[in-house]
């Protein structure tokens, strides 16, 4: 029988010798207790410690969450019968084993295997399909925790690039029937079309709560076109994918040739514009946009605010940035390890800052620009997902409710002298946003482009614009 958290805490020498053993915080002791879980991760570290067996541990393979929890639904079980229950027409399997069972929708995988990535969640109550479409998901797996997923359909606006990027998406319920003006199609058809296997009827309650306090594992979801799952062959699948640290995915959803951007941001009601057409006056800057996963409503924001707006490869070069004579260079958001990226992106920026152009960067482009400075980045246990995540905004106190997806973070411990902190997550404290004087650049970790505020953060790009009107000051960069 498993063991209590309090039980197992003890064995290792109390909280403190257990967070030293282990590696973690006070507050995740607290988490531990609270749920009667303990992480996967630890499960090694905790059994060579003190003697015990898997079967010892909360939470562990073996072990059911008491029937009366509210918070704790039961756990799925690893060495459970592998049959296929009925209904059942699709199985997400964790890296630890666990099998969760559900109904395929979409694109069928190919036999015999199934798409492997990190399995994350989401809290948006909408814009599903941006999400699918939005390359900073690359190598992920989305859990959607609203339940009502399909509702406004799909349309080619709504796509933030021409492929999607996320590898597939688990639903608590059956994809809805589109109930929206806009739809040009329902969401299934355009999974189906997209190539996006998708798995519903998951209690994505338990599955975000086991992400939540064990971290983001690898997933393999599994829909196959004739019914047949090998357990054994998507198990080691799971186990065998080395996962996101490391990974640099920027080059594999970036442009392969430069080319320019026009459009605005929509009116309501009315098609897009270019930004010299329609409403808009004629641009006043030129922009250079380093695309390591660009979204569209980014370029469309900054052809908004007045630029003309060319965008590269994530490998181009200072010399082949500063080819086009930019008055400012954007830093686009994007997927995989900023350190991995940083190898080639890291002495382009160098190179910019050197001659004194202005640099705004979001996202990966945030914390691409923290290690052009010389600052360290390193992977959340968690990440942030959704699109009500408060950041505080230290100079004016104003607090913004931003949309975020990322899972990596910028180390403001390592920030040199002279870049300063800007915005903090007020859910966990890390860092949210950088500004650099002395460089003309400053970036921030969360998507000003988006609307959950609606319009909280769209004076970044104003502020963006201002700093091209502004002439470096004596003595800067």
């Amino acid at each position: 029988m498993p063991l209590q958290v309090n039980d197992i805490v003890q064995r290792l020498g109390g909280p403190e010798a257990a967070a030293r053993l282990t590696h973690v915080s006070a507050e995740a002791l607290r988490k531990w207790k609270q749920s009667g879980v303990i992480p996967s991760k630890h499960w090694r570290t905790i059994i060579a410690a003190t003697g015990l067996s898997l079967g010892d541990m909360p939470g562990g393979p073996f072990a059911l969450a008491p029937k009366d929890s509210p918070i704790m639904p039961d756990a799925p079980d690893p060495a459970a019968n592998t049959d296929v229950p009925e209904g059942a027409t699709a199985v997400l399997v964790l890296s630890d084993g666990s099998l969760w069972w559900g109904r395929g929708f979409g694109a069928h995988t190919l036999p015999g295997s199934g798409r492997v990535g990190e399995v994350c969640f989401n809290t948006g109550m909408t814009g599903y399909q941006e999400t699918m479409t939005d390359a900073s998901f690359a190598g992920q797996i989305v859990t959607f925790t609203f339940p009502h997923i399909g509702n406004v359909g799909a349309n080619p606006q709504d796509d933030e690039a021409t492929t999607p990027a996320a590898l597939g998406l688990i639903t608590a319920q059956d994809i809805t029937e589109p109930s929206n003006w806009r739809a040009r199609h329902g969401f299934l058809d355009w999974l189906r079309a997209m190539d996006l296997p998708g798995i519903g009827g998951i209690d994505t309650r338990a599955l975000t709560m086991r992400i939540r306090d064990g971290g983001a594992p690898t997933g393999v979801l599994c829909f196959p076109a004739d019914g047949r799952f090998d357990i054994a062959a998507l198990r080691a699948q799971a186990q065998a994918w080395p996962g996101l640290e490391g990974m640099d995915l920027a080059k594999s959803v970036s442009c392969t040739q430069t080319y320019e951007w026009d459009e605005t941001v929509w009116q309501w009601g009315e098609p897009p514009q270019p930004e010299d057409g329609g409403h808009q006056h004629a641009p006043r800057h030129h922009v250079v946009a380093v695309d390591y996963g660009a979204k569209r409503n980014i370029l469309r924001s900054l052809a908004s605010a007045g630029c003309r707006v060319t965008v590269v490869p994530a490998t181009a070069t200072t010399e082949e940035i500063m080819r086009h004579k930019p008055d400012g260079v954007f830093l686009s958001n994007g997927p995989g390890d900023p350190a991995a990226t940083a190898v080639y992106a890291v002495p382009a920026i160098q190179g910019v800052m050197a001659q004194r152009v202005p640099i705004f960067g979001i996202c990966l482009g945030h914390q691409l620009l923290a290690r052009a400075l010389g600052a360290e980045t390193y992977k959340l246990d968690l990440g942030h997902r959704g699109m009500n995540q408060p950041v505080k905004d230290l100079a004016t106190g104003r607090v913004e409710i931003t949309s975020q997806n990322h899972g990596f973070a910028v180390d403001e411990k390592t920030l040199p002298e002279g870049v300063t902190v800007t915005h903090v997550s007020l859910f966990d404290g890390s860092n949210e946003g950088i500004a650099a004087p002395m460089q003309r650049a400053f970036s921030v970790q969360y998507h000003p482009e988006a609307s959950p505020g609606p319009s909280d953060s769209h004076h970044l790009f104003h502020r963006f614009t201002a700093m091209m009107d502004a002439e470096p000051a004596a003595g800067e960069g």
